[in-house]
């Protein structure tokens, strides 16, 4: 994988999220996907996606990262880059769930690396990957018509 015309950091992100990769829980799917955050001092936290066998208890490798993050000390706004790698035809992109999370815990324009293991790659920012997004401002107006 060379990632031609890519950043090395976010190379270095992409590489990290791979590692991830390798350890998903995929035993229904066999689709491993891996994300490396990137947060403001410079740690990476590392999320894989991890399957149940009741299917919607799974979790993605994107909200494993910033799940963990959290749960490390972290809190929203705190992160700079989100790799996200797959085996996949094109750059894997997060899904909707994942995006929804995103919005919720990362700035507007932090970068998505989103990559796959043939060295094809994608970066957008949160914002671009849900346009019209519910976010927590989405709450005031709900608030106001309650007191109102």
């Amino acid at each position: 994988m060379t990632y031609e015309g890519l950043s090395e950091s976010y190379i270095k992100l992409l590489l990290k999220a791979k590692e991830a990769m390798e350890r998903a829980y995929v035993p229904y799917s066999h689709f491993q996907v891996g994300a490396a955050l990137l947060d403001e001092e410079g740690h990476i936290h590392f999320g894989c996606n991890v399957e149940n066998a009741a299917y919607g208890p799974t979790n993605c490798a994107e909200r494993t990262a910033l799940f963990r993050a959290v749960a490390d000390g972290k809190r929203p706004g705190q992160f700079q880059a989100i790799a996200v790698i797959g085996d996949t035809e094109g750059p894997i992109a997060p899904c909707g769930i994942c995006r929804q999370v995103l919005v919720e815990l990362c700035m507007p324009d932090m970068p998505v690396i989103m990559g796959n293991l043939k060295g094809q790659w994608s970066i957008s920012t949160v914002s671009d990957i849900l346009p019209g997004a519910f976010t927590p401002a989405s709450l005031d107006n709900r608030e106001r018509k309650t007191n109102e």
